[in-house]
């Protein structure tokens, strides 16, 4: 009977939830639109009914929730919110691609089938499944881009909703989403989304730091709104005066961001000054807007004054995702620098839904910005044209230029090219054309000669200068940012070794017949075992090159035409695949410092992991395995892009045990200040110092400190101890290199 009951409650939620994503339409619904939402509704009803989530509520919860977000949160129409309803069916039921076309038709069944290869099924021999499935996602984003603005609303869900799954789960999808949705999101244009997807992974990586940052914006929430009230009030006034109809908001910065500065800039929360942006909206007509912007620029500017280094104009030249503002930084009550947002409700609209709002205006004078998109599908579609191109490399080469800031340079001819910050003459030659990205030897910039390497500024003009004689050089991946110039240069490096290695290929086939052995698949796989190189062409390679010399085939073993090496004994450590069974199979995790015989682990120097970290082994293919903590700057790509190599690790409580560690110290330079620093390390806390390295400079000093610590408890309560020191400004631990 209490089943009953929960069947009930459970049944009026999943409609209560239902009418809410109707709702959450902002257009009125036609009558077909009506039916159709229905129709795929209770499709996704009847597909999930014995399915639940992690959580233990219906599935049917989660297609709801995403749908919502797509109306809600991105703007997006009917033919969305059915796929959005619709969008795990094929891959977790019955249901067929054929069954949705035949129902909803080509354009859904086509975006579904998009969403589905997306999902893929995991696969333990992929180098890297999620880099293979998010090269799928950006083939189908180039053919329809709701596919991928349904995706981040499913993985902008799955995130709201992590609470439910393992840790060593949460790690994975947090670390996959701060690596590529949310930096998609925000080329994209969709700026809420990224920031909620970035705390959203912040609260899972680094649980005990978003807490901190929150609480501490809680507490201060009211002296801001406050200030806020008090910045705001001549500025409404003057608007009001001079018949502006607007809105004025405080937007406080996200966690995620908050925390990037205290990294960046090396200080405490308390030191942040610009914790909150203000934000003027104005109602006004599209062919005023840029005119009525600087118009308020002037009015703001009027009552505080304008730091002329912070003025950012992207109303004149909107960024590539299609964003449009005036930003300005002024001297606000108190000596606070404030930053100061002046856009129009269009422009609004359009920061926060993206492109799914340019849809909603492209029929209007400002549908330039829909082809900022078309433009940058199209540059996609170049790099996935590369068949050769390595998924993981693609992805690296991809995130090149999904956050990077942005320049605008001009062609001779005054043509406006966009290009990612420290872009340099070689991917502007490229930006223009392959060819010319090739033969390029140098460049004017401004009418001066430059080197390929120059880095370029907003407002240069730049000439490319070629030679018929160049050819692309290995040396050019050490100073090109743009994906596109990188995929180009190493497909024409690939092309080049690939005719050396045609010529190795005739120099072992010549040898060979001399010594009578036979040119073949298996005498060719003993020699490669033999050098212990990876593939034929790189033996073909190295052999044109002088790398390897074969000369004296005679001291093989040959037999018959055949060559016989004597076996030799395979590597110490296990394979990948007993490493893996060993460790899930006991304990689920390595416990480090047991006396684990067969594992052969070992600390990482890039995050240098100490007793009491929070971390995870890596299984590399000839080291072991690479214990790193979670927080390393590397553990993002690792939990993204290798997630079936990751085994969790705890360590024991073996007080013998000592580590490397560094701290980064600054104060004020008194008389005896060292003295009082190494006083307390060396008597108070017993810890050996390994190095100490301390400059003064104008009344302040700044050093860093390498010793031997047991434990993370242990390097906490040295620098809880040293920041209590008089005159010392920051203590704070640092990585070892």
């Amino acid at each position: 009977m209490e089943q009953l009951v929960d069947n009930d409650t459970e049944r009026k939620e999943i409609l209560k939830r239902y009418r809410n994503l109707l709702k959450a339409y902002k257009s009125p619904l036609s009558k077909g639109d009506k039916r159709l939402i229905r129709l795929a509704f209770n499709m996704a009803l009847e597909a999930h009914r014995e399915m639940r989530r992690k959580s233990g509520e219906p599935y049917i919860y989660h297609p709801i929730a995403v749908a919502q977000i797509t109306a809600e949160e991105i703007g997006l129409g009917t033919t969305s919110i059915v796929a959005a309803l619709l969008h795990d069916v094929v891959e977790d039921t019955d249901i067929t691609l054929e069954d949705i076309e035949r129902t909803f038709g080509k354009k859904i069944s086509s975006i579904i089938d998009g969403l589905t290869k997306i999902s893929g099924v995991f696969d333990q021999n992929s180098t890297s499944l999620q880099a293979e499935n998010f090269r799928k996602m950006l083939l189908t984003l180039s053919d329809d881009v709701r596919v991928i603005l349904i995706k981040l609303a499913d993985r902008l869900h799955n995130m709201r909703t992590l609470e439910s799954m393992s840790r060593e789960k949460q790690l994975k999808i947090a670390s996959e989403t701060n690596y590529l949705y949310a930096p998609l999101a925000h080329r994209l244009g969709l700026y809420v989304i990224k920031t909620e997807l970035e705390d959203l992974a912040l609260k899972y990586t680094e649980p005990e730091i978003y807490k901190t940052i929150a609480r501490k914006l809680e507490q201060t929430r009211k002296d801001r709104t406050k200030f806020i009230n008090e910045f705001s009030e001549p500025i409404k006034e003057s608007l009001g005066k001079n018949g502006f109809r607007f809105e004025i908001k405080g937007r406080p910065k996200s966690i995620y961001s908050i925390w990037n500065k205290m990294k960046k800039q090396d200080v405490p929360f308390e030191e942040i000054y610009d914790l909150f942006a203000i934000r003027i909206i104005i109602d006004t007509a599209e062919e005023k807007e840029k005119s009525d912007c600087w118009k308020v620029y002037s009015i703001v500017t009027d009552f505080y004054h304008p730091n002329p280094d912070r003025l950012r104009d992207w109303i004149s030249i909107p960024k590539a995702n299609g964003y449009e503002s005036l930003h300005t930084t002024v001297m606000g009550p108190g000596g606070k620098w404030v930053e100061v947002q002046i856009r129009s409700k269009r422009m609004d609209e359009i920061a926060e839904k993206g492109y799914a709002a340019h849809w909603k205006y492209k029929d209007t004078a400002n549908a330039g910005n829909e082809n900022a998109l078309d433009e940058w599908l199209h540059k996609i579609r170049e790099m996935l044209e590369n068949p050769d191109a390595n998924a993981l490399d693609f992805i690296d080469d991809f995130k090149l230029n999904l956050f990077a800031e942005e320049i605008f340079v001009f062609t001779p001819k005054g043509e406006i090219k966009t290009l990612p910050v420290n872009s340099t003459c070689l991917d502007f030659a490229f930006e223009i054309h392959s060819a010319l990205g090739t033969r390029c030897i140098g460049a004017k910039v401004n009418h001066k000669l430059v080197p390929l390497s120059y880095k370029l500024q907003s407002g240069d003009q730049i000439e490319i200068i070629t030679s018929a004689k160049q050819n692309p050089r290995e040396e050019w991946l050490g100073f090109i940012v743009t994906a596109k110039a990188k995929s180009k240069i190493k497909a024409a490096l690939k092309e080049e070794k690939r005719k050396t290695a045609e010529e190795g290929k005739n120099i072992i086939e010549k040898l060979f017949r001399q010594h009578k052995i036979s040119f073949n698949k298996g005498n060719i796989n003993e020699i490669l075992s033999c050098y212990r190189i990876p593939s034929s062409m790189d033996l073909f390679y190295r052999i044109a090159i002088g790398a390897i010399d074969l000369k004296n085939l005679e001291d093989f073993n040959t037999s018959g035409g055949q060559i016989k090496i004597k076996v030799q004994k395979k590597d110490e450590h296990a394979s990948l695949e007993q490493l893996v069974k060993e460790i899930r199979g006991t304990s689920g995790s390595l416990v480090i410092g047991d006396n684990l015989n067969k594992i052969n682990y070992q600390l990482s120097e890039c995050c240098t992991p100490i007793a009491g970290d929070d971390v995870f082994g890596f299984i590399t293919d000839n080291e072991g395995i690479l214990i790193h903590r979670v927080n390393c700057p590397k553990a993002i790509q690792l939990m993204s892009n290798f997630s079936f190599r990751i085994v969790k690790a705890k360590w024991t409580s073996q007080k013998e045990i000592i580590f490397l560690a560094g701290i980064r110290i600054t104060g004020l330079d008194n008389m005896g200040v060292v003295n009082n620093i190494t006083k307390i390390i060396s008597s108070e806390l017993k810890v050996n110092i390994r190095s100490i390295n301390i400059e003064s400079n104008d009344g302040m000093f700044e050093g860093t400190i390498m010793l031997f610590v047991h434990d993370t408890e242990h390097l906490n309560k040295l620098i809880r101890k040293l920041t209590a020191l008089k005159g010392i400004l920051t203590v704070s631990r640092i990585d070892n290199n």
